[in-house]
């Protein structure tokens, strides 16, 4: 027989799987189904990497094992293609993003097909298609009719490079997470969505999650609930006061001073001409720096405002204070200070020389009203650039905000020649002047008469989690015209069996939960959370351990891996051997090269097929193995059993049905040569079963011949070898050897050594 020859055994498959379409899914009643996904990828030009093989191949692995045990398999693919790369290259270049964006998704495409991968191609979605972001803005809509997307003013990090708001989470250590600048703080109205107004459902939820521990912690901290009570102070010398939130209403005698956030909306009546000067400077400072940062900072800052404050439960006057380690957006942005209780005060009271009392503790009802506060803030979703979806959205001549009617959706992002956004806090959309006015339905409420009024777009666009907050619906239903999903379609696919990713632990999994449970309260959805089971995969690091990065130079390009000669397989079943699934694991070449000889040693089994049987122990307990390690996600472990089973194969010969089962087991990791197998050993692909009674090691196979010829195997206990006579009793109650015996027996030959029972006649 030929070499193995990785290349043209998958440009065979791939053109076969091309041409026959067998991944495209179809409802089928009666027929479980199966839906994985993962994350899907933003496209950059640099294409995908080793590490979204990863992410890509345990998807593909699980999606092949699912269908070769005759489930209804639906695993489609998308792209996150909005966001800064493509604007910036577009700014840089003049090259459109959309331009930008068809050519790399091309080439994601081109790379997903080389790597062999399972997927319906029928089902592709695109975040910046318009027949996608249609639906994205008919999402925002129904959130907007519903209260739950609203306008606010707020100090919001703006990067003064991107020209863009930032999430907390995209400030790293007070500098833009992208580009790396120095960001600041702007005050200005922005588009919010309510996710708060879900925080209890969202947090009560998380521990029925078939989810990774880790995730569903990193999600309740997120979501930070917390029970307590809001006390007023009065203060002093005025006619107002200041409410705080607590969560040890008890300790409220030993409260010796008050602290507020530097962002605190009431800060500059608390100030006099005595500290004014000392405290807007303090509180410049502070709001440039990253919530994150103020929370852990090991110093602690602060200002005497000048004001003073009564303790409501000890009547006596107590000093106001701003300080960085209150946040704004937690409880009312206020505290009481307990130095005596709280570690963080105790240390500003030290630091500042102020009392720390102890004191005894008093009724939890007796002050205060209880309040259940949480950390989690509702979610920014304006961002001030061209490439993302446009809010549905325009403005009266008063500045009121009015929706676009849906059936004017979508609207379209226009096509401008400058990208680049200014100083004006607008994105680059403001340029596009026709584009700016738009005529809208308003209903005269005397008359009730409808009229067209001439109002201006809104010129922010959504925050690209809302793009990937819903796309596993439209999944079902991709080219649907009607809905943003079919209904009959979400009802048999969904909701999502298996999800796997390697980033947002904590942002995109909250957010496609909250439209989950908001769209099944009107009726949109059946269920209530999206996603079944969750794989949270470690990343593959460059051989260094380093993290693969462009700008490093560190990054592996999977296909110069393939056209090395190893081919997509290799690769492929590399990645699932590297290491736990959950752990990160660093590249390593030389165990490339040892896979690549592995699957060299399943093919080659295919020359030398062996007629007697003596793997049968070995070939149930390698079943069993490698379906149980999948069904677990434990891959490697799985290989490992593979590679195990070759050696047995080796060592005692293989038959037919030690390849079958060997092509049938290797076909989710290595699906270009187990399909090749499989068509040379003339069988399909169903998933092997294996028989508990071969498990066990106490039993053993006779070989059963009949002049000399093999004519059965017999199982027996090992112990029975002793008994000769039940033996041949056994082996002469098969059917195999009841036709070869039936004109009588000369001769019986048992061999307890060998294993081995020899009828002559």
């Amino acid at each position: 027989m030929e070499r193995y020859d990785p290349l043209k055994i998958e440009a065979k498959w791939q053109k076969i799987w091309e041409k026959e379409k067998p991944f495209e899914a179809k409802e089928k009643k009666g027929v479980p189904k199966m839906m994985l996904a993962e994350m899907f990828p933003y496209p950059s030009g640099a294409g995908l990497h080793v590490g979204h093989v990863r992410n890509f191949t345990i998807v593909d692995v699980l999606t092949r094992f699912y269908e070769q045990q005759r489930l209804n398999v639906m695993r489609p693919f998308g792209y996150d293609t909005f966001g800064l790369p493509a604007e910036n290259y577009a700014i840089k270049t003049g090259t459109a993003p959309q331009e930008v964006t068809k050519t790399n998704i091309d080439n994601f495409r081109k790379q997903a097909k080389r790597l062999g991968y399972a997927i319906d191609w029928s089902r592709e979605i695109n975040t910046s298609d318009p027949e996608y972001y249609k639906w994205t803005q008919w999402c925002f809509l129904q959130l907007y009719k519903k209260g739950l997307a609203y306008q606010k003013e707020s100090y919001q990090w703006w990067c003064p490079v991107d020209q863009t708001v930032l999430a907390n989470e995209q400030v790293e250590n007070g500098k833009c997470w992208r580009c790396g600048h120095e960001v600041e703080k702007k005050k200005m109205k922005q588009w919010f969505f309510k996710i708060t107004e879900y925080a209890d459902e969202l947090l009560d939820e998380i521990d029925a999650l078939d989810w990774p521990e880790k995730i569903k912690t990193m999600q309740k901290n997120w979501i930070g609930r917390s029970v307590g009570a809001e006390i007023e102070f009065k203060v002093v010398d005025s006619g107002s006061d200041i409410v705080v939130f607590t969560t040890r209403p008890d300790t409220i005698m030993g409260a010796t001073f008050l602290v507020v956030a530097p962002e605190y909306p009431g800060l500059e009546y608390l100030v006099n001409d005595d500290t004014r000067d000392e405290v807007m400077k303090y509180k410049a400072e502070a709001i440039k720096k990253s919530e994150i940062e103020r929370q852990e900072s090991r110093e602690k800052t602060g200002v005497f405002t000048g004001s003073y404050a009564v303790n409501p439960a000890t009547k006596e006057k107590i000093p106001i204070w701003v300080a960085d380690y209150v946040l704004a957006g937690y409880g009312t942005g206020a505290i009481m200070a307990v130095p005596a209780m709280d570690e963080r005060d105790h240390e500003f009271a030290e630091k500042f020389d102020l009392p720390i009392v102890e004191t005894e503790l008093v009724d939890r009802d007796l002050y205060g009203t209880p309040k259940v506060k949480y950390r989690m803030r509702d979610w920014l979703i304006s961002r001030q650039r061209y490439w993302g979806c446009p809010i549905p959205i325009a403005y009266d001549k008063e500045g009121n905000p009015h929706p676009i009617p849906e059936d004017q959706l979508p609207v379209i992002i226009p096509e401008i020649k400058d990208y680049r956004p200014d100083n004006s806090g607008r994105s680059a959309l403001a340029k596009a002047k026709d584009w700016l006015k738009v005529k809208v339905p308003v209903k005269d409420e005397k008359t009730g008469k409808t009229h067209l009024e001439e109002m201006t777009r809104e010129t922010d666009t959504l925050d690209g989690y809302a793009c990937s907050s819903w796309y596993l619906w439209r999944y079902a239903s991709p080219h649907d015209q009607e809905h943003a999903w079919d209904p009959e379609a979400i009802k048999y696919w969904e909701p999502l069996d298996v999800y796997a990713g390697a980033d947002h632990a904590v942002a995109h999994l909250l957010y496609v939960r909250f439209w989950c449970k908001f769209f099944a309260d009107q009726g949109l959805l059946p269920f209530r959370e999206p996603i079944k089971k969750l794989i949270y995969h470690g990343y593959i690091n460059a051989p260094d351990g380093k993290k693969m990065s462009k700008s490093k130079g560190n990054v592996i390009d999977p296909l110069d891996v393939i056209n090395d000669g190893y081919g997509a397989d290799t690769l492929r079943t590399y990645e699932m051997f590297i290491g736990p699934v959950e752990l990160d694991a660093a590249w390593d070449p030389r165990s490339v090269g040892g896979v690549y000889r592995f699957l060299n040693r399943c093919w080659n089994l295919l020359d030398n097929i062996a007629k007697t049987d003596k793997n049968l122990v070995i070939r149930n307990k390698t079943v069993k193995k490698v379906t149980t390690d999948i069904y677990k996600c434990q891959f490697n472990t799985a290989v490992a059993a593979l590679m195990e089973y070759v050696n047995e194969l080796y060592k005692n010969g293989a038959t037919k049905e030690d390849l079958v089962v060997l092509a049938k087991l290797l076909k989710p990791f290595a699906p270009h040569l187990a399909s090749e197998m499989l068509e040379k050993l003339k069988v399909d692909d169903e998933w092997p079963k294996w028989d508990e009674k071969y498990l066990t090691s106490d039993v053993v196979e006779v070989i059963v011949q009949v002049n000399g010829k093999l004519r059965a195997n017999l199982t027996v206990d090992a112990e029975d070898l002793d008994d000769e006579q039940k033996i041949i009793d056994a082996a002469l109650g098969l059917d195999k050897i009841k036709k070869y015996t039936k004109d009588g027996i000369k001769k019986t030959i048992f061999v307890k050594k060998a294993k081995l029972l020899n009828f002559v006649v």
